[in-house]
C-alpha cells in the first residue's frame, strides 16, 4: 500500500489529469503532473509540476524519483519514453497503452478476446484502400490507426469515389463498415492491485459531432439486456493486460448484441457523473487502486443521472445553471472556449 502523504505522478495535464489530483487530494496525496503543454489545468490544483517534451529522459527520470505511483490521464503518452520509470511504479503498465493507441491492434486484441468489433480491413498502402471499401461497402469509416479521440482522425464514407486519390499515411488506415445501432453505451470498471474488479452503472451515451455531449441513467432496455456481455468482455479485457486502475470499453447496442467500439485505459469522460453519482467516483477508485487501497462501493446513488459536457462557450452560462438545485458544475479551468473544446460539465440528479 502507498500511503496518504505519497506523491502520485499524473502524465497529462488535462481535466481527467485536475479531476484525479482533486480525488487525490481528498485522500491525503499529493499530485506531481508532468506535461509538455504550459497551460496545464491539472497542474493548478496539484503540489508540483514538470513541464517538459515527453522524450526528455532526464526530466522524465527526476519526475520518477519523485514520485510513489504515477499514472496516466490520457491514452496517447508516447510508450517509448516511459522506459525511464520502473514498470513497477507505473499503473495502468505500458501493455494497455501499446493496445489502446493502434486501433488496429486494438480491433485484433478485442476480438482475441471473443469481442465483436465493427467489420474492419487495415490499409496499409494506397492501392489497398479500393479493395477494401469494396469489400465492407459504403458508407463506411475511414479512421487513422493512431491518433485518434473526440472524432478527430476519423471520416464517413460514402461511397469509393470520395478517397479517390487519397494517399495512405505511413501508420496506416483502418476502413470500418457503418454499424447500424440503436443506442450507444459504455462499460467502465476498476481493478485493484489484488485482481478485484468492480463495475459502475452503465450510462446510455449521446455524441454530436464524435464528441460525447450526454451520458444518462437509467439506459435504454436495450442497453440494460446486454451489460452483462459487454462487462465479461471488458473484465477479459482487464485481466488480460494485468490491469490497474480505470479501465472504459465503449459498445454499441445492436440488434445482434453488443459491438465494441474502442477503449480507453483511463478514467472516462462518460464517467464523470459517479462525482456525485456514486457512493466512489471513478477519480476516487483510481486513486485507490493504484495505491493499492480498497476498492470503494460503485452503487449508483440516485434513480436517474443525467451527464452533460459544456462544449464551446457554453460554459459561460455558469449563473443559470447553478440556478437549477437538481444541477451540479464543473468547470475545468480552461481559459479559452473554443469550438468543440470540453470547457466543463454538468451533472443533474433526481
Amino acid at each position: 500500500m502507498i500511503k496518504p502523504g505519497a506523491t502520485i505522478g499524473i502524465l497529462g495535464g488535462g481535466q481527467l489529469g485536475r479531476m484525479l489530483a482533486m480525488a487525490a487530494a481528498q485522500l491525503g496525496y499529493r499530485c506531481h503532473v508532468y506535461s509538455p503543454e504550459k497551460d496545464s489545468v491539472a497542474a493548478e490544483v496539484s503540489a508540483k509540476f514538470t513541464c517538459s517534451d515527453w522524450h526528455d529522459r532526464a526530466a522524465l527520470t527526476g519526475f520518477a524519483q519523485d514520485c510513489a505511483v504515477i499514472t496516466y490521464e490520457f491514452e496517447n503518452v508516447p510508450v517509448a519514453p516511459l522506459a525511464a520509470i520502473p514498470a513497477e511504479r507505473l499503473a495502468p503498465g505500458t501493455r494497455a497503452l501499446e493496445v489502446a493507441q493502434d486501433r488496429l491492434r486494438e480491433k485484433r486484441f478485442v476480438e482475441d478476446l471473443g469481442g465483436r468489433p465493427a467489420p474492419y480491413i487495415a490499409v496499409d498502402a494506397d492501392p489497398e484502400l479500393a479493395g477494401a471499401i469494396e469489400r465492407i461497402g459504403t458508407p463506411g469509416i475511414l479512421k487513422t490507426r493512431r491518433e485518434g479521440y473526440d472524432g478527430k482522425g476519423q471520416w464517413r464514407v460514402a461511397s469509393a469515389h470520395e478517397v479517390a486519390g487519397l494517399r495512405v499515411p505511413n501508420a496506416g488506415l483502418v476502413y470500418e463498415g457503418l454499424v447500424r445501432f440503436e443506442a450507444e453505451f459504455s462499460v467502465i470498471l476498476v481493478r485493484g492491485r489484488d485482481g478485484e474488479v468492480r463495475f459502475w452503472d452503465s450510462t446510455q451515451n449521446v455524441h454530436e459531432g464524435g464528441i460525447l455531449a450526454r451520458a444518462f441513467l437509467p439506459p435504454a432496455e436495450i442497453v440494460a439486456a446486454q451489460v452483462p456481455e459487454a462487462r465479461a468482455l471488458t473484465a477479459k479485457v482487464a485481466e488480460a493486460l494485468g490491469y490497474v486502475g480505470v479501465l472504459t470499453l465503449e459498445f454499441f447496442a445492436t440488434p445482434q448484441g453488443p459491438v465494441f467500439n474502442e477503449m480507453a485505459p483511463r478514467v472516462h469522460n462518460s464517467g464523470h457523473w459517479t462525482i456525485e453519482g456514486a457512493l466512489t467516483s471513478q477519480f476516487e477508485n483510481h486513486v485507490r487502486a493504484i495505491c493499492g487501497l480498497p476498492l470503494g462501493d460503485t452503487a449508483t446513488r440516485f434513480e436517474t443521472v443525467e451527464m452533460t459536457n459544456l462544449i464551446g462557450d457554453a460554459a459561460s452560462r455558469a449563473d443559470v445553471l447553478l440556478a437549477d438545485p437538481a444541477l451540479h458544475l464543473h468547470l475545468y479551468g480552461k481559459t479559452e472556449a473554443r469550438q468543440g473544446r470540453k470547457m466543463g460539465h454538468t451533472t443533474r440528479l433526481v
